[in-house]
């Protein structure tokens, strides 16, 4: 039986980051929530440093090292918001990291990791290639491993946005965040369902990715494979601990169409004026897909990261 995290665990995750993290706005319209039927709280994770909520599980993982990992540093395989989150935070906590990413990342990613400072190894763009350099890396340096979801500090750490959420917003009945590895989302029910049983947590998640979806209802894990989605954070399978996490606590998963995703990450921008990914989209695109679920709801959002390729919008 695998040591899962309770609520104390990110309780105690929280008070160890929040001298590094920002606290984040909780931010409301009312034209959405006429749209909607639904009043809506968006916990703004993409006005977190490096833009998304990855930045809280890193730090809680760097934070939660030995004197003797500290020496040798920190290690991990990402092209995204990951790599930027565990960059900064070994750079403000004095210690190394190193980061394999594909050859094919986006130049704005490669040029982010670069300036937090991070050792980074290019290689090809395949799981197997990133595995193997990875492996290389940390067999040369001694570096601990950080994975970017699939670890229990960084659950911990992903699950205090939720706690956050909490102290800002009262009553609500729903909670929702987007899913892809499922960092966010299981430590957002870890939390959620033990300190309020009686909050729903959904999950919202494209439809072109739809894996955790086929695995809660199928019961058995069901991996990501060949995903067509705009949504490019949310293109990862679970890992072993939150597929267990999600599996026991989950209340409903809801799929959103491309199309929906795109229309909501645009409402975001036009009718709240900040910039969010398309992945912090799916929630709202699953919640314009099911208005009859969220009527009259109290519903907070976990927006989750604002990370965007301005030449390469979806939208005109």
């Amino acid at each position: 039986m695998m040591k899962l995290p309770n609520a104390k665990d990110i309780a105690a995750a929280y008070t160890r980051i929040q001298p590094f993290i920002h606290q984040t706005p909780v931010l409301t319209s009312e034209s959405i929530n006429l749209i909607t039927g639904a009043q809506l709280y968006f916990k703004c994770e993409n006005l977190q440093k490096v833009g998304a909520f990855k930045f809280r599980g890193a730090t809680n993982a760097v934070l939660s090292l030995t004197e003797a990992q500290r020496v040798t540093g920190v290690a991990t395989h990402s092209s995204g918001n990951h790599a930027a989150a565990l960059a900064l935070a070994a750079r403000q906590n004095g210690i190394p990291a190193y980061i394999v990413m594909p050859d094919n990342a986006p130049a704005i990613k490669k040029k982010a990791v670069a300036g937090y400072g991070a050792h980074i190894t290019f290689c090809k763009p395949t799981l197997a290639d990133r595995e193997a350099t990875l492996q290389k890396v940390i067999d040369e340096t001694g570096a601990t491993l950080v994975h970017p979801y699939n670890q229990w500090e960084v659950i911990c750490g992903q699950g205090t946005a939720s706690l956050e959420l909490m102290n800002q917003a009262s009553d609500l009945d729903i909670i929702m965040t987007p899913v892809g590895g499922g960092g966010l989302l299981s430590g957002t029910l870890t939390y959620i369902k033990e300190q309020f049983p009686a909050i729903e947590v959904i999950a919202g998640e494209p439809k072109g990715a739809d894996d955790t979806y086929q695995s809660w209802k199928q019961g058995h894990f069901i991996p990501c494979i060949d995903p067509q989605t705009i949504a490019d954070g949310l293109r990862t399978s679970l890992g072993v601990l939150t597929y267990e996490i999600i599996q026991s606590k989950i209340d409903a998963i809801y799929t959103a169409e491309e199309t929906n995703i795109i229309n909501a990450m645009r409402m975001v921008w036009e009718r709240m004026k900040i910039i969010i990914e398309p992945s912090s989209a799916v929630p709202l695109a699953a919640v314009m897909e099911n208005p009859a679920h969220f009527k009259d709801k109290k519903v907070g959002i976990i927006l989750s990261g604002g990370n965007v390729d301005l030449g390469h919008l979806p939208f005109e």
